[in-house]
């Protein structure tokens, strides 16, 4: 019988993720291997078997989580991810959102992109929002401090986007070629198809695409209404349609840079005043990085 890791977040799913995580250490035999994962001072230790799977109890913020802490390991374990929590559009780009099963994704994490904030680097696996988005996030982080059980990010957004989050221009370069918006209400760059709970700004973008590019959807050029109106239309990927409010850009390094701070999300996970992005495929970060230890020898 195979045997596991069982990892689990106390905060995902409403507080359900150590219940669950008893559950599947009782269906696989597995009482003596549950961590919770907040508690983990080091994971080499933990996972120093290599024939034990792991399985993950979370959503998209937990499995960021668990990248950025494990990737440097290049973990030999196969990975299985079982949703308890408010974000799934991982397994939603997999087309498994509803899965009652652990699902294996371990091709899923290999080769991702990065996020570098401020000179601090961070795996990505669905997206990265730059602007309204990011803005949600920080109020649904206020609200949660203040003890609110159920944010609601459609009101967030909805407020935002009639009263509160003023657009702003941003400039764009994709692999050299700058691009200059106006007015832009919305950048997320994106590894998968999804992000912000259904999401779909990048319709076409594949996660195991051969060059691994990513992809960029600007959302700009539109007043208060306007972009309101639209809005609704990128949870179906119809949006795409409106080719002078909508543009779409793909390539191996993408640096966003607004002309005022805004907020930004990566996995649901919220930056403050933000300036400049930049993004990298994994190719680009592995050469930067033997670089740099080159440089250091």
């Amino acid at each position: 019988m195979e045997k596991y890791y069982i990892l689990f977040n106390p905060h995902a799913g409403n507080g359900e993720g150590e219940a669950k995580a008893k559950e599947l250490a009782e269906k696989y035999e597995a009482e003596n291997s549950i961590y919770d994962m907040t508690s983990i001072a080091s994971y080499r230790d933990v996972l120093a078997d290599e024939e034990r799977s792991i399985i993950i109890l979370g959503g998209d913020g937990t499995l960021n989580r668990f990248i950025n802490e494990t990737y440097d390991l290049n973990l030999k374990n196969k990975i299985y991810l079982y949703p308890v929590g408010s974000g799934n559009d991982f397994l939603r780009d997999l087309g498994m959102e509803k899965t009652t099963e652990p699902v294996e994704i371990t091709k899923y994490l290999k080769n991702l992109p990065v996020c570098e904030i401020d000179g601090k680097k961070q795996y990505f696996i669905n997206g990265v929002g730059y602007g309204i988005d990011g803005y949600c996030c920080e109020v649904g982080d206020q609200k949660k401090a203040k003890n609110v059980k159920k944010v609601n990010y459609t009101s967030i957004a909805i407020k935002g986007l009639l009263f509160h989050f003023k657009p702003t221009r941003a400039k764009i370069t994709v692999d050299g070629v700058e691009h200059d918006f106006k007015k832009v209400w919305l950048a997320p760059c994106m590894n998968g198809k999804y992000y912000g709970g259904g999401m779909m700004p990048t319709p076409n973008q594949d996660r195991l695409n051969e060059e691994r590019t990513i992809s960029v959807m600007v959302y700009h050029g539109l007043g208060k209404l306007g972009a309101l109106m639209l809005f609704p239309k990128i949870f179906t990927g119809e949006h795409v349609k409106k080719e002078k409010r909508i543009s779409i850009l793909e390539g191996k390094e993408i640096v966003i840079e607004y002309a005022r701070p805004c907020a930004a999300q990566i996995d649901g996970e919220t930056v403050l005043n933000v300036s400049k992005c930049r993004f990298i495929s994994n190719k680009i970060a592995e050469k930067e990085a033997q670089e740099k230890e080159m440089a250091m020898a």
